[in-house]
């Protein structure tokens, strides 16, 4: 499966995007807001999401690479968990450093959210870290609704927990 808007391509990761994932989430900033990002992440780190993306698949969730459209170039990854039972997406993401401040978070998330709204869920929700301002504007950008604080809703490899904050998509409110 496959979902573009022309510009960027989402797709499931290959092995031949192993070094450029690897490479990408040697960024601190990407485990500091996702705390289930391997630290420190190998090239096995970056195979193994490979791995487990087709795996998800075949259960029924999404996992992909932002890439280019034009270039192949990684920008990021994407990926919706799905409530099968109640009909509801959870998307997290994470864009390369390089390609931050371009519009490929909220592009990417619009693109999945859409898809999803399109397959009948009645909902999409996805959570951040409440000092994560920037994936919180992505959010609102795309038509997400802040519904409230989760408390000690994350936890973290060294054991502490943090709150997150929850936002959700219904259908007719995607920007």
């Amino acid at each position: 499966m496959e979902l573009t808007d022309g510009s960027l391509l989402l797709r499931l990761p290959e092995e031949r995007d192993a070094e450029a994932i690897r490479a990408a989430c040697q960024d601190p900033e990407i485990p500091r807001w996702i705390p289930v990002i391997p630290q420190p992440y190998t090239e096995q780190s970056a195979l193994d999401f490979i791995g487990w993306s087709h795996e998800s698949l075949e259960r029924g969730n999404y996992s992909f690479v932002i890439v280019a459209a034009d270039t192949g170039e990684l920008l990021g990854a994407i990926g919706m968990g799905v409530n099968t039972l109640m009909k509801i997406g959870h998307i997290g993401y994470w864009v390369a450093a390089s390609a931050r401040r371009r519009g490929v978070a909220s592009s990417a998330l619009r693109l999945l959210a859409g898809w999803a709204l399109e397959q009948d869920f009645g909902r999409v929700e996805l959570i951040t870290d409440p000092d994560n301002v920037a994936s919180q504007g992505v959010a609102e950008k795309v038509g997400f609704g802040r519904e409230g604080v989760m408390r000690a809703h994350t936890l973290h490899p060294d054991g502490r927990r943090r709150d997150a904050v929850l936002f959700s998509l219904l259908p007719g409110e995607l920007v």
